[in-house]
């Protein structure tokens, strides 16, 4: 290993050991010694005892950075393999990862813009309005029309830190792939190199922009699923703007039945996107976690909408 990987590995690892996440390490032989290390006095305690595994976990994730971060959405979704205290944790990384400065933001929009924010917008709010692992938003309207919209732009310096961790994965996998008789069928640097490609095109915002007006176009005038506009005039590689929309979370099931929502026709619709995009378009938004569904207030009976 390289030295630069030593010091992210043995920072991997203190974090984990601080949040006390060694209790989740299994009984194999490669985790033998650190099991017994475990009741050493030089192995690292757990800084947050108070509080439940759970959130330790998410903790864990948001310190670690964004490739930590997107793992934790990606099992959050899982929740047939997840009991819902580290489940219910996890969803919370879909759109509530702490935010970075506001005026950060703001200047990172103004460079792929090629001007000042106000040159185009109106009511700009430096609080973002959610924040994820790779990208922050931000609402504002649109000076010319009073439209309101959001603007997500890619957190500043995140490339290095992705490719680093990647690396170090990799070289995990490769690792993990000679030592655990399972790993063949298991695929370790072949699930590796998926999620690499994912999180690297996760970091071109035109291309999310223009997987949005096809989806757009292939539901238009849909009653089940309502896509909002995307203005490819002002997005770019680095920031993308569209149409703001308000919603209930899918996964907010409590305010969904107090606005009235019929739940068997909701999944039913959901359903009947799903296989629409599947069978009918074979074009897929493969994001689909409750961080990005919405149901409509005005029609909660059949309508979807996408952030």
């Amino acid at each position: 290993m390289t030295p630069s990987e030593i010091k992210r590995l043995y920072r991997i690892i203190k974090v984990q050991l601080e949040y006390g996440l060694d209790e989740l390490m299994p009984a194999h032989q490669l985790t033998k010694a650190p099991l017994l290390a475990r009741k050493s006095l030089f192995w690292m305690k757990n800084k947050h005892p108070e509080k439940p595994l759970g959130e330790r976990l998410r903790l864990a994730l948001q310190e670690l950075g964004p490739v930590w971060i997107k793992f934790g959405q990606m099992m959050s979704t899982r929740r047939d393999l997840f009991p819902p205290h580290i489940a219910d944790q996890l969803a919370l990384l879909q759109d509530q990862v702490s935010p970075f400065d506001g005026h950060l933001a703001k200047s990172q929009m103004e460079l792929a813009l090629g001007g000042p924010v106000e040159q185009w917008f109106d009511d700009f709010d430096i609080e973002p309005l959610a924040s994820a692992s790779i990208a922050q938003v931000h609402t504002a309207k649109l000076k010319e029309t009073g439209q309101e919209v959001v603007l997500k732009v890619i957190r500043p310096d995140i490339r290095p830190v992705i490719d680093a961790d990647l690396k170090l994965m990799y070289r995990m996998a490769r690792i993990v792939s000679k030592a655990l008789p399972d790993a063949r069928r298991l695929k370790p640097v072949e699930v590796v190199r998926e999620y690499e490609k994912t999180l690297l095109d996760e970091l071109d915002l035109r291309r999310e922009a223009a997987n949005a007006i096809q989806l757009r176009r292939n539901f238009e005038g849909s009653e089940e699923l309502y896509v909002p506009e995307v203005m490819p005039d002002f997005s770019s590689e680095s920031l993308m703007v569209s149409e703001r929309i308000y919603g209930i979370q899918v996964s907010d099931i409590p305010t969904l039945e107090a606005n009235g929502t019929n739940m068997k026709l909701l999944a039913e619709r959901g359903v009947s996107v799903f296989f629409t995009q599947v069978f009918r378009d074979s074009f897929f938004h493969a994001d689909m976690h409750p961080g990005n569904v919405f149901v409509s207030y005005e029609h909660p009976e059949n309508r979807f909408g996408l952030g």
